[in-house]
This record gives C-alpha cells, structure tokens and sequence, in this order.
C-alpha cells in the first residue's frame, strides 16, 4: 500500500513539474524565415512564426511574446522605440534570391527573363521584409516594371512565397537563400547581382509587457548567440555578424 502511494506521488510530482515546465516557456515570435533554424538550436519554448510586420502588430496589440526575432531591422527598432522591447541585436544575415520549380516551365535563367512579361511571380506582400526587400532589389535592377508586366501574387510570408514555387503555382518566387535551401530539389536557385542584393539583417529583442518571462527571454537569445546557435543558423545557410 505505501508502495502504491509512493508510485502515485512520485507520478504527481512529474506531472507537475512537467506542467510547471511548460507554464515557464518562453514565447517565441519569429520570422518564419527562421521556422527551421530556431528549433533545431532548442525546442523547448513555443514558437509562432510568421511575417516579421504582422508579429510586430501582435506584439503591440498585447500579444504573449517574451521574444520577437524580425528579418530586418525595421520591426524590431519600432517596438523598442515603442517601448515594446529591449535594445535590438543583429544575430544573422541573409541573401535575395529567385527560385523556379525544378522543371523551370517559365524558362526563367535570371531576373532579366522578368522583363518579357507573361510570367507568374511570387513575392512578399508589402510590408513584409521579403517583399520590402524584392522591391528595393527590382528598383535598383530598373526592373520594377517587371511587377506591372507580370502576373505576381503578394504572399502574406516567404514560406508561402516558397509554397508557390514548390507547387507549381508560380514560375518564380523572390526569398532568401535559406528558404530556397529549405525547398530542396523541388526548385533552382537563381542568385541575383551581388550589387543590388539588400542588407537583409535579422535583429532579436526581449519583450517589455506586463508578465513577460524577462530572465527566459535573456537566456533564450543567449543560447542563439552563443557559439552552438550561431552554428545551427549557419547550417540552415544564414550568414553571422561578427560575435559581440
């Protein structure tokens, strides 16, 4: 009988530590850039990705985020001034680039093609970091008339930008290199110029709400800084800044 209620406390206190443990994760609002890479580093907080701007209108609207990671600088800077995060800190980098379905039935060999019109592209809505930057990259190409000349979706994230490309559902899709890396052999990756290419910099910020996990928080962008973070972000083809 003692052994029995032995068996049965001990199972309580598991269940309530399991219970305990998950009360305690962190929260994570990330880009869905990173919806890979962040949790091979750690699967132990919750994690919510999607486009950087629209974590970003979340976050100021009460949402229970402890940590926001943003593929640029933008979102990440607003809510600090906002008073929504701590001080922003680069922890990677990124690359523009175009991927075709690996039959390539657009015939697509580099953004020029773009120019002859006819085809069906996939790019980031506005306001979303991809499709901010695809912009800013087709102006300096003298290419923006290619968005006008083509058929061309506004995707709400770069992972459904990829989608579209991966199902056949466009002959091209503006995203980063790692989320061409991400689609394996179902799609070519085209690079494009070197001198267009965008600072694609990805900053995280703890958040400042009421009950936020502030020491989690910490602790969680600690482990993606630290050496075996930064190794997993370069495994998914992220670029690093230099190490703080």
């Amino acid at each position: 009988m003692i052994r029995r209620f032995l068996t049965v406390l001990g199972a309580l206190g598991v269940l309530m530590a399991a219970s305990a443990a998950a009360a305690q994760a962190v929260t994570v609002y990330a880009a869905s850039s990173l919806r890979s890479a962040f949790p091979d580093i750690t699967s132990s907080p919750t994690y919510s990705f999607g486009a950087s701007n629209t974590l970003q209108h979340q976050i100021e609207a009460g949402a229970p985020a402890d940590v926001f990671a943003s593929a640029s600088p933008l979102e990440a800077q607003t809510l600090y001034k906002e008073g929504y995060c701590d001080r922003p800190v680069t922890f990677a980098t990124n690359i523009l680039v175009m991927i075709v379905p690996k039959s390539n039935p657009g015939n697509i060999t580099s953004v020029q093609s773009l120019k002859q019109g006819g085809k069906l592209v996939a790019i980031g809505a506005a306001g979303v970091p991809v499709g901010d930057y695809t912009r800013q990259t087709l102006a300096k190409l003298r290419l923006s008339s290619a968005l006008s000349k083509n058929t061309v979706s506004n995707e709400r994230d770069v992972a459904s930008v990829a989608a579209k490309v991966v199902t056949g559902s466009a002959d091209v899709g503006f995203v980063y290199h790692t989320d061409a890396l991400l689609s394996g052999s179902a799609v070519k990756e085209l690079r494009l110029p070197a001198w267009a290419q965008p600072a694609v910099r990805y900053q995280i910020c703890a958040v400042k709400r009421p009950g936020a996990d502030t020491s989690g928080a910490q602790a969680y962008i600690n482990q993606v800084r630290a050496n075996a973070g930064r190794a997993v972000l370069k495994k998914y083809g992220f670029g690093l800044p230099p190490k703080a």
